[in-house]
């Protein structure tokens, strides 16, 4: 068994080397496992499926004009034909019969390294799912897919810079990795310390984001490991300790100097590369077959492709729109459609040191960069930096425009300035959306819908979903690109139709629900300067202020959607839980004493249930019209949600399959 791996790692050795690779492409799909996929389980027509899981090993070009913006690729080492290489772990969930399939490829991005369950309507449409690692920090562990990437080096040397990164956590902790984020853990790649010496270096903490940084004495902290020992433990280039463990409440900050930084750009040559091999291409340059061709000698089946990128990875797809990657080698389109989902920033990937991890919130690694002009799909010029430009300005110039849908949640809106995707900078004006860009609001939810107690707020989580609407748009994302059926028209709030207002509590229309604190903070941020070898307008380059400073002192305008009496948002998808409502969903909600009062509670809303009757309602003296007094029947409610589910229907945003069960749920929510 053992002979037989070695035999087999020195093949996968000899195709890298033998294969002449005169073009950065993927040169060998390496096939690991092929099995049915849950057990053989029939998706209605589509039949069984087919679940294939290996590896790419893709080249790249480093003067290729198709490669160059890469970050540091010109540092990173080369093989024998000058290329830079890399390996990504990828899977595919395609029909056992292929004659079955509608010939979509659907590519969903794995956030983190964790790839998302398919949903299974769509299997049952026949869809070719995919899942390919973009993000080279990503560690081993919990079935997370990989991608494995070379380090920048200069003639021979190791590289460093300066490196700052922010720490918060639930739980007293003596010991972090130096990678360590509230979203990344433990699970990402962390960038070791020039020295254990750390009189050079500064730690700092702070309770709210505005807060002046009150240093941590150096002697009170070191690049160390203090798991088994008591500090300062056993040095560690990775790790850093605290002598009196890191608090709930605080917001660390970390400044050092790094070193051996991760041409972490790779990711968006690889899903470029994987993604038009499985469209376009039949055989590897080692002649070893498409995954999906059983039969060398059949066409590709694959008729169009579809990227969704989901939080992070939505960052990640409308940068890869904006560097250009939606043109391949060979000047072919890649992605015939984009689904940007609850993300409207560009990701932090193509940097020096990079932390796409980083989630760029008003509480959370706040100055991490990522939120830097241009916003906008079309091409604007944004007055406060001078920088004119938009998202599909690059694939406009190719003729590579996909279509795209870009739905939010609430909770973009607060903490990721979604309205400066349709508003000028200053919150003055709508601007016109391109005819290829379509973008839906899920009004009243947040991030992650979830029915849970956030133990920062102290309030329930908003268990509203967006996902039986969000799955009938991905439908008609669907027959948009096989068929060109126009999909339901945008739905979001406007400056114009009084919708996207100011969020001040006069503005807002936010009514005084007794014991919800509400004080109209957003996540606003200036246009930040991070030093003269940061190129704004890229996201690229190499980071030397830090922390940042801002470059002026003028603020882009923050604007959210307007609310109803009873604190819901008047425009948008307004689901069968907003248009029959049984309390208020938020896409907000504040820290409490104790864990940052007043700032926004992470990517969490709030539902406040509204009371039963009129006597509980007189009693808290809540405004809003308890349950009896608004439906007086249980069964008024339940013909109001039937109603509902009907113009939902109607409308485009729920599909027949989707109807009975939405209902069903809305009538569990009956008090």
């Amino acid at each position: 068994m053992i002979i037989r791996k070695l035999q087999l790692v020195t093949i996968l050795l000899v195709f890298l080397v033998i294969c002449n690779s005169l073009q950065a492409r993927v040169i060998r799909v390496y096939v690991m496992r092929t099995e049915p996929y849950m057990e053989g389980r029939i998706f209605g027509d589509a039949g069984s499926y087919v679940k294939i899981r290996g590896q790419i090993y893709g080249e790249v070009d480093p003067y290729d004009p198709h490669n160059s913006m890469i970050q540091d690729i010109q540092l990173a080492p080369r093989n024998k034909d000058g290329n830079v290489e890399y390996i990504s772990d990828y899977i595919i969930i395609h029909p056992a019969d292929m004659s079955k399939s509608n010939g979509l490829l659907f590519l969903s991005l794995p956030n983190r390294g964790n790839a998302f369950d398919p949903d299974s309507l769509l299997l049952c449409r026949g869809y070719i799912y995919a899942w390919c690692a973009w993000q080279g920090d990503v560690l081993r562990g919990n079935d997370r897919l990989l991608m494995r990437v070379p380090y920048a080096g200069m003639n021979g040397e190791e590289i460093s810079g300066i490196h700052r990164t922010e720490y918060q956590v639930g739980t007293a902790t003596r010991t972090l990795n130096l990678g360590s984020g509230l979203f990344t853990g433990n699970s990402h790649h962390s960038y070791e310390t020039v020295n254990h010496d750390n009189s050079d270096f500064t730690l700092t903490k702070r309770v709210l984001e505005q807060d002046e940084r009150i240093p941590v004495p150096n002697s009170d902290w070191a690049f160390s490991d203090c798991t088994y020992r008591r500090f300062p433990g056993a040095p560690d280039e990775k790790k850093i300790s605290l002598k009196d463990e890191f608090q709930p409440g605080f917001i660390y900050e970390l400044i050092y100097e790094a070193k051996n930084p991760l041409v972490l750009g790779l990711g968006f040559a690889a899903i470029r590369d994987f993604a038009s091999f499985i469209r376009y291409e039949t055989k590897d340059t080692a002649d070893f077959p498409n995954p999906l061709l059983a039969d060398k000698g059949i066409a590709n089946p694959v008729k169009a492709a579809v990227m969704q990128g989901v939080s992070q990875c939505s960052n990640f797809s409308r940068t890869f729109l904006f560097l250009g990657f939606n043109q391949d080698e060979k000047d072919r389109q890649v992605f015939d459609g984009v689904n940007a989902h609850v993300g409207v920033r560009r990701i932090a990937l193509n940097i020096r040191f990079a932390r796409p991890g980083g989630v760029g919130m008003q509480h959370e690694d706040h100055l991490f960069p990522g939120n830097d002009p241009p916003f906008t799909w079309s091409v604007e010029t944004d007055p406060v930096s001078g920088i004119r430009g938009g998202i599909l300005e690059k694939c406009l110039e190719t003729g590579t425009c996909p279509k795209i849908m870009q739905t939010l949640s609430s909770t973009e809106y607060w903490q990721s300035r979604a309205s400066l995707t349709t508003t000028d900078s200053y919150g003055t004006r709508d601007l016109d959306i391109p005819d290829n860009v379509r973008i839906y609001l899920f009004s009243g939810t947040q991030h992650s819908p979830a029915d849970a107690a956030d133990q920062a707020s102290g309030f329930r989580t908003n268990p509203n979903s967006f996902v039986p609407y969000h799955r009938a748009l991905l439908v008609a994302l669907e027959k948009w690109v096989l068929d060109d059926i126009e999909p339901p028209p945008g739905a979001y709030p406007t400056i114009a139709s009084g919708t996207l207002v100011p969020p001040e509590r006069e503005k807002s229309g936010w009514p005084d629900i007794p014991g919800i604190p509400y004080n109209g903070r957003v996540n606003e941020l200036p246009l930040l300067d991070y030093g003269p070898r940061y190129d704004n307008r890229n996201v690229s380059g190499i980071l030397t202020q830090e922390p940042p400073a801002a470059k002026t002192d003028q603020f882009y305008r923050t604007l959210v959607p307007a609310v109803d009496r009873d604190g819901n948002e008047i425009a948008g998808i307004r689901s069968i839980d907003i248009r029959v409502p049984v309390g208020t969903y938020t896409g907000w909600a504040l820290r409490r004493e104790g864990y940052g009062r007043g700032d926004l509670s992470s990517l969490n809303g709030m539902f406040i249930p509204f009371r039963i009757n009129r006597e509980g309602r007189k009693i808290s003296k809540d405004p809003r019209p308890s349950f009896y007094e608004r439906y007086g029947k249980e069964e008024r409610y339940m013909k109001a949600v039937r109603q509902a589910a009907e113009d939902l229907l109607r409308e485009g945003f729920l599909l027949p399959e989707d109807v009975n069960a939405e209902i069903a749920r809305a009538i569990r929510n009956i008090p």
